[in-house]
């Protein structure tokens, strides 16, 4: 991924409002890991990725950007929960797992790749395995004349099919049954080699052909999947894909707060938050992990952590793994301006979905400036009476704001309907005063 720390951090201002210094660490982060590759394969080994570690309230941007950085990048993404791992002995994931699941995302990525590459041969596939049902080969022994006459037929049959003209006609197509493959990713080392002999005792049992009628439409999507099996080398996309997730796989480790040991808790409160958190250690610092495609090295993964830090802080976490994410970077609180941005500057806004909404049944709605202003206002005003949870109150806000109309909206297709401010204090202004309502309601 070519892209500049600035074309970075323009492309995240399109999606998310403020947060100026966590967009620059990242895009700092991502660029560096471009540099790296740009560099003799010595000393590309000695260079490690600065893991990241992003604090800040539920809701003021942390999983929006890592979102984003899912759909800019070609590189292997995933996000996970810290939460949901625990250590070696207790019922649950294990951390290696989310090596795993990287990979997965790895071959996933180079595969549609590959697919697209061939893209040619896969349609020249797909069409010439349904023309043939179509229209079936002539005889070795036809003449000349009819060889000719069902050349004419062949290509007018074949853009029939491209056109779509042929979509509703039944065909009968033989091809294997369902490959049976386990994909558990939380299964331990040991157990692949288990799992492997099952997927190859499952495709014997398969073997035989299995006619069935089906559509030409539906056919299409068939083959292509068959034609992908086919025509691609499994082996060199399993091999680039962990090279890719080995030399620039990101991880999105959110909720690590929630394994932190506060003062409060005395480790009282789940025994193996600690062990969680040596489980990572490893992981983060550079290990090799065994998955069912081969082995790889985390050594340059990118890890980037994120918690609220309400009940815990930073220095709560072990010291081992505070020095694995040397960089620091704190989320600002959201302010009523950054409130009004967010409703007004983001790329399918929560104000434009409720308009396309809407609009599906031919109805227009419009949102006065005021009316926006006083949305932000009085969601910022229930973030500091009740919980802080940042942009989402727009959510919850903009539901109640529009309930009624979302809910007659068939009757007032073709309409034109104005949201102006006394609208939404009419709707707003007795939950918002009252904290015991706000509390149940917003």
């Amino acid at each position: 991924m070519n892209m500049t720390p600035k074309e970075i951090v323009a492309y995240l201002d399109d999606y998310v409002i403020s947060q100026k210094d966590a967009k620059k660490t990242i895009a700092l982060a991502l660029r560096t890991r471009y540099r790296r590759m740009q560099l003799d394969e010595d000393l590309q080994n000695e260079i490690m990725p600065k893991n990241i570690l992003m604090i800040g309230s539920t809701g003021v941007g942390k999983t929006e950007i890592s979102r984003r950085l899912a759909k800019m990048m070609k590189v292997p993404f995933i996000k996970v929960e810290a939460s949901k791992y625990t250590e070696v002995g207790f019922v649950g994931r294990d951390v290696e797992s989310m090596i795993r699941d990287l990979v997965l995302n790895s071959i996933s990525i180079v595969k549609s790749e590959k697919e697209e590459q061939n893209q040619d041969k896969i349609n020249n596939y797909v069409l010439n395995r349904i023309v043939e049902k179509l229209l079936p080969p002539l005889p070795e022994s036809a003449s000349e004349s009819k060889k000719d006459d069902y050349q004419r037929l062949l290509e007018a049959m074949e853009k029939r099919v491209e056109n779509g003209e042929m979509d509703e006609k039944i065909i009968e197509l033989e091809f294997d049954k369902i490959h049976v493959e386990f994909d558990d990713s939380n299964l331990p080392p040991e157990m692949v080699k288990v799992q492997e002999s099952f997927t190859k005792i499952f495709a014997n049992i398969n073997k035989e052909d299995n006619k069935k009628e089906i559509s030409v439409k539906d056919a299409k999507e068939v083959l292509k999947l068959e034609a992908s099996n086919k025509l691609l080398d499994s082996n060199s996309i399993n091999t680039e894909a962990l090279k890719r997730a080995e030399n620039g796989g990101i991880i999105f480790l959110d909720e690590i707060d929630k394994i932190a040991l506060s003062e409060k808790s005395q480790g009282r409160n789940d025994p193996s938050k600690e062990g969680v958190q040596r489980d990572l250690l490893p992981i983060v610092e550079g290990s090799s992990v065994t998955t069912k495609y081969g082995v790889i090295n985390t050594d340059h993964i990118l890890f980037i952590a994120a918690g609220a830090f309400h009940v815990s802080k930073p220095s709560d976490l072990i010291p081992e793994l505070q020095g694995r994410f040397p960089l620091r970077v704190e989320l600002e609180s959201l302010t009523e301006e950054t409130l009004y941005k967010i409703l007004t500057q983001t790329q399918n806004s929560l104000l434009k979905q409720y308009e396309a909404l809407l609009g599906v049944e031919g109805m227009k709605l419009i949102f006065k400036d005021e009316a926006i202003r006083s949305i932000a206002k009085l969601a910022h005003k229930a973030n500091e009476t009740t919980e802080d949870i940042g942009a989402r109150r727009l959510h919850t806000v903009l539901e109640k704001v529009l309930e009624d109309i979302s809910f007659e909206a068939d009757e007032h297709s073709g309409e034109d309907y104005v949201i102006t401010s006394e609208f939404v204090h009419k709707k707003l202004d007795t939950v918002v005063d009252d904290d015991d309502l706000s509390r149940y309601i917003l």
